[in-house]
């Protein structure tokens, strides 16, 4: 992402501007991923992390949890609001802030090596391609592929909504666009679409929320 794209994270976050943040463990998360990801000791990529505590529910079941974010401040909120202690340590440009199962790597997503991490079979996207414009989702798909492991699996979640009624984001990502950008490098299947139009905040003339499984 440009500078300009991540200072304005970073100033949502300062600013407590994160209504994208959800408090509770996500339901499709939990309906999909045992299934999807049976292996629980899988390590997972969790891109665009904030302070999400889908990745508790992720370390709980047993994975090993690689976060990336932008903000530090979102980064150091996840361990301070689950009681976590965590250690530091640098990594080329990222700081690396790590506690039992589960690490956040701070800094741009798209300076990221796969050399740096781990052996990576598994990633979860909830509101990560959908914080990005679309002239970046092509350079995302492609890191995706650079940081897993062959055989991969996805779990990603969009929104879904006519994009000329809004700017985002959250920017509009159908299924049909996920197949776009992806495609080339996985199989991807939509596993369910929920329709979340009635009292959306937006008030979007249609909101849907397309649940897409990513399959190398």
């Amino acid at each position: 992402m440009s500078e300009m794209a991540n200072d304005g994270w970073k100033r949502r976050w300062r600013e407590g501007n994160i209504g994208f943040h959800q408090e509770d463990v996500n339901a499709q998360l939990r309906q999909f991923w045992p299934e999807l990801v049976p292996d629980e000791s899988a390590a997972v990529l969790v891109p665009l992390c904030g302070k999400s505590t889908d990745m508790v529910w992720l370390v709980r079941r047993g994975h090993r949890v690689v976060g990336v974010e932008l903000s530090e401040l979102a980064a150091r909120a996840f361990f301070a609001e689950n009681g976590l202690r965590c250690s530091e340590r640098t990594v080329d440009q990222f700081l690396v802030l790590e506690s039992d199962g589960i690490e956040i790597w701070v800094g741009d997503f798209f300076a990221l090596k796969s050399e740096m991490l781990p052996s990576l079979t598994a990633w979860y996207d909830r509101a990560a391609i959908v914080a990005l414009e679309p002239a970046v989702r092509s350079a995302y798909a492609e890191q995706i592929a650079r940081l897993l492991q062959r055989e991969a699996v996805g779990f990603m979640l969009t929104f879904d909504y006519p994009a000329a009624e809004r700017e985002g984001p959250p920017f509009s990502v159908s299924f049909a666009d996920v197949e776009a950008v992806f495609g080339h490098a996985f199989a991807t299947v939509q596993m369910d679409c929920l329709d979340l139009t009635e009292g959306n905040r937006w008030e979007l003339s249609r909101v849907w929320k397309p649940v897409v499984s990513l399959r190398r």
